[in-house]
């Protein structure tokens, strides 16, 4: 799911990404992610780090793998997480952004996003 414009995002994409993050755990495991940056952490790492293990954390994987949010890779013995739609993500915000206070007959000037 790799966006150069949040125009690009259609009502549903946003709406199915949104879904797949709809749960604090797999927020909490995709926040983890991020915070470990382009290598990403083992499975078992990932599960200490969040409190997510076993097939709990194999649910949300697939789930955050299927929005295109996560990758996960075998290395040897271990499977290794990483959180790879940084743009995603961000193009996310901008969707909500986007219009924001469009409908205010002022320019919205407590909420400068730039």
């Amino acid at each position: 799911m790799k966006h150069n414009d949040s125009s690009d995002i259609s009502l549903e994409v946003a709406a199915s990404t949104f879904a797949a993050l709809g749960s604090e755990q797999r927020l909490a495991v995709l926040r983890c992610l991020v915070r470990a940056g382009a290598d990403g952490l083992s499975i078992g790492e990932l599960g200490k780090r969040t409190g997510v293990t076993g097939s709990t954390l194999t649910h949300h994987m697939k789930i955050l793998a299927q929005a295109g949010l996560v990758t996960q890779q075998k290395q040897g013995r271990s499977i290794i997480c990483a959180a790879v739609a940084y743009d995603a993500v961000r193009d996310l915000s901008a969707f909500l952004l986007k219009e924001c206070c469009a409908d205010e007959l002022q320019t919205c000037k407590d909420h400068d996003h730039d």
